[in-house]
């Protein structure tokens, strides 16, 4: 179910969510996702109104901000748009100006924090990175800065994820921070040695 509101008025909008019971909501600025909870709508509502650090990532929020599933083509020129919208993927009011998605399931993902560690693609930090290839798209911003009016190419990829993973004390467990990059493994026969750089025999 979906509705449109025309209204500027957030207040109302907040009133009008509940007995919604947070389906997918429409409003003139805003594209607000179907929540299953009134904690995950009043998370979400906090950090965009946030001046102060973003809070650190949950599972929750690993789950609906990058993992996305079988669907819509990873191929499709307009696939950022379309997720980043409908994901509600920011910087509090601005638009993100890079952006992983990951056709994978989080346990694996999660499973990654324990692999070893590669140098990021800044050379700067560590990452850790996946064992098997994974299918995704990397979103570059285009257009605007400020949101809704985000535009981004989008760019089909078939790799190994390369993460940073923060700890949890919650759950007294690993979990991944962000997205840093999706390396495609060159097409000639080749290997990753011990530093997690791809090496073509003689």
């Amino acid at each position: 179910m979906r509705m449109l509101i025309t209204t500027r008025s957030l207040p109302l909008l907040l009133l009008l969510l509940q007995p919604l019971q947070f389906q997918e909501v429409y409003h003139e600025d805003y594209y607000l996702p179907a929540y299953r909870s009134t904690e995950d709508f009043e998370d979400f509502w906090a950090e965009f109104h946030s001046t102060g650090p973003t809070r650190p990532p949950t599972k929750e929020k690993v789950k609906r901000r990058i993992l996305v599933n079988p669907g819509m083509p990873l191929g499709d020129s307009g696939y950022c748009n379309y997720q980043i919208m409908r994901k509600n993927v920011y910087y509090k009011h601005s638009c993100v100006t890079e952006h992983y998605f990951l056709l994978m399931q989080y346990d694996e993902l999660q499973k990654t924090c324990y692999n070893r560690f590669v140098p990021c693609k800044n050379g700067i930090r560590k990452c850790n990175m996946s064992k098997n290839l994974v299918e995704g798209v990397y979103c570059n911003l285009t257009e605007a800065s400020d949101i809704p009016m985000c535009r981004y190419e989008s760019f089909y990829r078939r790799g190994y994820v390369l993460i940073t993973c923060t700890w949890q004390n919650e759950i007294q467990k690993l979990i991944p921070y962000t997205i840093n990059d999706l390396v495609e493994p060159p097409k000639h026969r080749s290997f990753l040695n011990e530093d997690g750089v791809f090496v073509v025999p003689p």
